[in-house]
C-alpha cells in the first residue's frame, strides 16, 4: 500500500507540473510566423497584441525580389518608434519588457517602383519565470520535498523551451533555404537568357558573314549577245 500511495503521489505531481506548464503556454501570447508578398511602392503593417512585461523578438528576412531589401520599423502601443532598418535583407530585434497593447510592425517597399518582395517574419515571445503561477501550492510541501517536484518542473520546462527553440530555428532555416533557392532560380534565368541572347547574336553574325562573302563573288556584269 505504501508503494501504491507513493506512485499515485508521483503521478499527481507530474500531472500538476504538466498542467501548469501547458496553462502558462496558452495564457501568454503565442508565437507566430507569416510570409507575404509586399507589392512595389507599398507599405504593409501588422499589429501584434502583447501582455505586460514579456519579451518579444521579431525576426524578418526578404526571401525573393530584386535587391532583396526592405525598410522595417517597430512602434510601441503608444506610437513611439522603437526600431528601424533601411534597405536591409534581414534583421532581428528584441523588446525585453513589453507594454500591454498592440505593437505595430511595418515593412516599406516604397523605394522600389517595379519590383515586389516576398517577406518572411516571425514573432517570438518569452515570459519571465517570475510571472508564472506558483504551481508548488497545488501539492502539499511534504510531497514536494519527497518527490523533488522542483526538479520535475525544471526538466519539463527545459524540454519545452528546447523544443520551442528547435521549431523556431528550423523555421528560420527554411526561410534561408527559400531565399537561397529563389536567388539560384533568378540567377539561372539570367544565365539562360543571356546565353540564348549570345547564341542568337552569333547565328546572326554568321549569316551576315556568309551573305557578305557570297556577295563578293557574285558577278553582276551582264553579257551582251
Amino acid at each position: 500500500m505504501v508503494w501504491e500511495g507513493s506512485a499515485g503521489l508521483y503521478v499527481r505531481a507530474l500531472c500538476a507540473a504538466l498542467y501548469v506548464a501547458l496553462a502558462a503556454s496558452f495564457t501568454q501570447p503565442r508565437d507566430s510566423e507569416f510570409t507575404f508578398i509586399l507589392p512595389a511602392g507599398r507599405i504593409e503593417c501588422f499589429y501584434q497584441k502583447t501582455e505586460k512585461n514579456v519579451s518579444m523578438e521579431v525576426e524578418y528576412q526578404v526571401i525573393a525580389g530584386a535587391g532583396m531589401d526592405v525598410d522595417f520599423t517597430i512602434s510601441s502601443p503608444q506610437g513611439v518608434l522603437l526600431y528601424s532598418d533601411f534597405r536591409r535583407s534581414d534583421g532581428m530585434h528584441t523588446i525585453d519588457s513589453t507594454d500591454e497593447g498592440d505593437y505595430q510592425i511595418c515593412f516599406d517597399n516604397t523605394f522600389s517602383k517595379f519590383s515586389e518582395k516576398m517577406v518572411f517574419f516571425e514573432v517570438i515571445f518569452d515570459s519571465p519565470q517570475e510571472s508564472q503561477d506558483d504551481w508548488s501550492q497545488m501539492v502539499p510541501p511534504e510531497e514536494l520535498l519527497d518527490y523533488k517536484l522542483e526538479d520535475i518542473r525544471e526538466s519539463i520546462e527545459s524540454t519545452w523551451n528546447r523544443l520551442e527553440r528547435s521549431v523556431q530555428i528550423q523555421t528560420v532555416l527554411r526561410a534561408f533555404e527559400a531565399r537561397d533557392r529563389n536567388l539560384q532560380e533568378d540567377n539561372l534565368w539570367r544565365v539562360t537568357f543571356w546565353s540564348a541572347t549570345n547564341m542568337l547574336v552569333l547565328v546572326i553574325v554568321a549569316l551576315v558573314q556568309v551573305y557578305m562573302l557570297r556577295s563578293l563573288f557574285d558577278d553582276k556584269r551582264r553579257v551582251r549577245t
